[in-house]
């Protein structure tokens, strides 16, 4: 299982991309936990999971979430705003797998 967490402000347009990860991953036959809930809860929602990403309205936050994520050796970054902005959840999702290391 593939344990992804995505974080940002309000969660609209990052729920839309959590919805386009999961049809991706289920098209790649990827078994994936997928979820996105905001920055602030950060801290306990990066227990056991394999990534984080930022959404890029939030990329300022980045050098706090790696003080959040490093010591948990959970990789995080911001999702990059070309896949973002167009909703594609599969660059997304390989993105997080790439940072994953799988």
């Amino acid at each position: 299982m593939f344990k992804v967490r995505l974080f940002c402000a309000a969660g609209m347009s990052t729920s839309l991309m959590v919805n386009k990860m999961k049809v991706a991953a289920e098209e790649m036959g990827i078994e994936a936990d997928i979820l996105a809930t905001s920055e602030s809860k950060m801290d306990e929602e990066t227990n056991g999971i394999d990534v984080a990403l930022l959404g890029p309205q939030v990329r300022y936050k980045l050098a706090e979430a790696k003080k959040i994520c490093e010591p948990k050796n959970v990789p995080v970054d911001v999702i990059p705003m070309a896949d973002y902005g167009t909703m594609n959840g599969k660059k997304v999702l390989e993105f997080a797998l790439k940072l994953a290391g799988k």
